[in-house]
């Protein structure tokens, strides 16, 4: 018997489309929720989709389960997935009430709020920064004076370190204050910072257990890499997960972090920093990862990764192995101002020495707007890259930031 899955928004962002795609391949009758007139969606879309509702808006869990059971009165709804990190808290509490298996809300809540997650964890014996959540200045303050500066402030349900500062001082913490909205009322994360090199590993689970992982580095850390132009930040995933010692203790790290949030059949994105005190748990998203990460893991281990991940949810098991063969990587490369591009330097010359190497790259043509430093690795030009040797491959990816020049006028 057929197995019928709701997709929340398949049309954007660009790759929610894969997932659509992945599902139709492994026998899925599925039914998009979206945004957009029906008539906007492409022959592709058309062809995987056996129907689609439009909705107002995808994080109203009104509009959604109103759709949902409308369904359920014609089909029996076997999952309700999402994968954007605004869309599965109202996937979630949708679930629960029209009896749809999935992601619990208790569940989607820890791996959403900051200080819920850490707290959990910490009962847990996880090792985590010192942290907080509060709306009150002077419990926040209290806090600071405690445990000193540097800290780290951020919404509580941020994405990665999406809203996210860090606070040399008194003086920063009274501006974030205001900033953030904590003055009027709002609740904020406040965390220790860590000191330490940093990087994420991601799963796809099924009934709890681990089917697939993957780790990347960042290089170098993201608040840094989001915050000064002139670096060329890359992250790169490695392919010597299984056969470097080093990682075992991430990967015992990462399996007791999702027992102890109750993570089961998904996809899963966690931080994490490894420094003078060791190895600590920074965040999770019961989601893929963002910046197209996926794509890196499926040209590492030559599979289609968003097969694997409907595989899981369709028919819970894998089909494909990894192969570890690369390791891949992406370089952002920023434009020298805002602004508009005027030009490139140096790209003809890494085409020619690292061609065979270069997944695909986005070059936007001159005159197209810059996008500034804060807004991620894909918001300008970047150039993904893989090669069987993980050393060799992060200094071809510093080759092409000291080579590659975004020109830029203001």
């Amino acid at each position: 018997m057929p197995v019928d899955v709701v997709f929340l928004e398949p049309c954007f962002p660009a790759n929610q489309r894969e997932f659509v795609r992945a599902l139709h391949a492994v026998g899925a009758r599925v039914t998009g929720i979206g945004e957009r007139p029906k008539e906007s969606l492409d022959h592709e879309l058309r062809h995987w989709l056996t129907h689609y509702e439009q909705v107002n808006n995808v994080t109203n869990v009104g509009d959604v389960e109103r759709v949902v059971r409308w369904l359920q009165g014609r089909v029996r709804v076997d999952r309700l997935e999402a994968v954007v990190e605004a869309h599965v808290m109202c996937a979630a509490k949708v679930r629960e009430a029209c009896g749809i298996p999935g992601t619990s809300v208790r569940t989607t809540f820890l791996c959403r709020d900051k200080p819920a997650m850490k707290d959990a964890l910490r009962e847990a014996g996880v090792p985590c920064a010192q942290s907080i959540g509060s709306s009150d200045p002077d419990e926040i303050r209290a806090f600071a004076m405690k445990v000193g500066f540097p800290l780290i402030i951020k919404p509580r349900d941020a994405a990665g370190a999406s809203g996210t500062e860090r606070l040399e001082s008194l003086r920063d913490l009274e501006q974030a204050l205001v900033t953030f909205h904590v003055t009027k009322g709002r609740s904020v994360a406040i965390e220790e910072f860590i000191e330490g090199h940093e990087g994420f590993y991601d799963t796809i689970t099924i009934g709890g257990e681990v089917v697939h992982e993957f780790v990347t580095h960042y290089y170098p850390n993201v608040l840094e890499a989001m915050r000064t132009r002139w670096i060329s930040p890359q992250f790169v995933t490695t392919n010597r997960i299984d056969a470097a010692p080093a990682y075992a203790e991430l990967k015992v790290l990462g399996r007791k972090v999702q027992q102890a949030l109750g993570i089961e059949t998904s996809a899963t994105h966690m931080e994490w920093f490894f420094g003078p005190r060791g190895l600590k748990f920074s965040e999770i998203g019961c989601r893929p990862p963002g910046v197209r990460a996926w794509d890196l893991y499926a040209a590492s281990n030559e599979i289609d990764i968003y097969r694997e991940w409907a595989m899981a949810v369709v028919h819970g098991r894998q089909s494909q192995s990894l192969s570890r063969r690369y390791a891949a990587g992406l370089i952002a490369l920023r434009p020298s101002c805002d602004g508009r591009i005027v030009g490139y330097s140096g790209l003809d010359e890494i085409r020619q020495r690292f061609g065979g190497c270069i997944l695909d790259d986005h070059i936007p043509p001159p005159g197209t707007p810059t996008q500034p430093v804060d807004a991620g690795f894909m918001a300008n030009a970047w150039i993904r890259m893989r090669h069987p040797d993980y050393d060799e491959l992060r200094a071809m990816l510093d080759t092409v930031g000291r080579t590659v020049k975004v020109h830029a006028e203001g």
